[in-house]
């Protein structure tokens, strides 16, 4: 069986930094173990990144809050999770979704990939569509206690949403 795990822009600027959120911290011992979970399997990650003119780009404009500026220390990833994967394939994205990624998954044949990391209703949400675009025949899963989001009610909507999908929710 040909696994896949994806941690998705579990960096500072969505932990600590000017996106954080209580309880986003918590989740670094959780998908630390994850990723020891999948030491046998493939293991990926997505960084969000942007430029000094992110305020004058169009997620700017709707989410006026400079964050995961590239080669500040809000770009990186946090804690241990961090650490666990420096050494893994990395996505870098200027968007929620990552097309390149998608591009990646369709080109291999995975049974399952699951996701974890920030944040639950937007970029978490975004890829695992397009894990389930790419790959409609893997079973996709997000494991909900490896997920989270500063707005309660958009999480769990984030959750029907992708069960809706029948993207193996737990």
């Amino acid at each position: 069986m040909k696994k896949l795990l994806i941690v998705v822009d579990y960096q500072n600027d969505f932990v600590t930094g000017s996106l954080g959120f209580d309880g986003a911290e918590k989740l670094d011992y959780k998908i630390a173990n994850k990723i020891l979970e999948y030491k046998d399997a493939e293991i990926v990650y997505t960084l969000d990144t942007h430029s000094g003119n992110y305020l004058s780009t169009k997620e700017g404009t709707s989410l006026p809050v400079p964050h995961c500026i590239k080669g500040t220390d809000g770009h990186s990833l946090y804690g241990k999770t961090g650490n666990l994967l420096k050494d893994k394939r990395c996505f870098e994205k200027n968007t929620f979704p990552s097309l390149e990624l998608a591009n990646y998954l369709k080109d291999n044949n995975y049974d399952v990939i699951e996701l974890c990391g920030l944040v639950s209703n937007i970029c978490v949400l975004s890829n695992a569509v397009m894990a389930k675009s790419a790959c409609p025949e893997a079973e996709i899963i997000v494991d909900s206690s490896l997920t989270d989001s500063a707005d309660n009610d958009l999480h769990q909507k984030a959750l029907d949403v992708m069960k809706g999908l029948f993207i193996t929710v737990l």
